[in-house]
């Protein structure tokens, strides 16, 4: 498996006051994660000034010379809008975020459901989901991109949860979409928000996962909790990676014992680049992948 980081720490310096450029923190990987085994930047749209090719070329480039890859380019759809051309709007974005991802040199590109909308049926919410991936593989296979479901939460620039974030529902999309250009980005921690059971889930996706989150969560100092009666996910906290509650020598097991090989990114660092460098040591320890 390879290692990759998502750096939760400078997402709104990088996406919201713009305060951080993505060259700083392709700066600061190089000289904090590089040499604990992580070889992967993974990319958020909000990391980016613009969408141009020659903007994009840059990045690419200072992300190779720094001994990196960007393995994923992390977007958020959102394919819930009752408005079928709101929806249509949604799907030509993915589409220009799958390109995005192919001018970065990534292999997959993430896809959503979408917002948990009270006025969105399940079964409605279920079809325009499946619709929408659909009309995005066509791009995707042109572009040699997987496209990457995660059991997802809620995206950070979201106002609402994710429409599939229970697994019935995230079932319920994936099993419908065959492609090889299609697969599951596997996240731990997410299904504790749901009060569900991360092996579980995993029982049913391990043949479908293409790349990994890994994420960890731990209970608020004060909460005594029970994952099982979970209500509040302001119950948990999202922490540093092998201080929680997920058993990830559980789960590499698994995917191993499937064949999988690929990436495992760190969705952690939300306290600073010294948190995720330990989370780094820690899964490299884990997968003995360090230099």
């Amino acid at each position: 498996m390879k290692l990759a980081a998502m750096p939760k720490c400078y997402m709104d310096a990088m996406g919201i006051s713009k305060t951080m450029s993505v060259f700083e923190w392709i700066d600061i990987a190089k000289e904090h994660l590089l040499s604990l085994g992580v070889t992967g930047l993974e990319m958020h749209p909000g990391f980016l000034a613009n969408f141009s090719p020659t903007y994009l070329a840059e990045v690419r480039a200072a992300v190779e010379e720094a001994g990196f890859v960007v393995p994923m380019f992390c977007a958020s759809p959102d394919f819930t809008w009752p408005e079928v051309e709101k929806r249509r709007e949604a799907v030509e974005e993915h589409r220009e975020m799958i390109r995005t991802a192919a001018w970065l040199g990534s292999g997959y590109c993430r896809i959503l459901s979408g917002q948990r909308r009270p006025e969105v049926s399940e079964a409605d919410g279920i079809r325009w989901t499946v619709e929408c991936i659909e009309q995005c593989l066509p791009v995707a296979e042109e572009h040699g991109v997987v496209l990457n479901m995660e059991n997802h939460f809620k995206d950070h620039y979201w106002t609402m949860p994710e429409f599939a974030q229970r697994s019935d529902r995230f079932l319920a999309i994936v099993q419908q979409v065959d492609s090889p250009y299609f697969g599951v980005n596997y996240d731990p921690s997410n299904t504790l928000l749901a009060g569900e059971d991360p092996y579980e889930l995993l029982e049913n996706v391990k043949r479908r996962v293409v790349t990994m989150h890994a994420s960890d969560r731990r209970p608020r100092p004060g909460v005594e909790l029970n994952i099982e009666t979970l209500t509040d996910y302001k119950q948990l906290i999202h922490g540093e990676v092998g201080t929680g509650i997920i058993d990830f020598d559980r789960i590499f097991t698994a995917l191993r014992g499937v064949g999988f090989d690929g990436w495992v990114s760190i969705e952690d660092g939300e306290t600073g680049i010294e948190e995720l460098a330990r989370s780094a040591q820690f899964l490299a320890t884990k997968l003995n992948i360090l230099p």
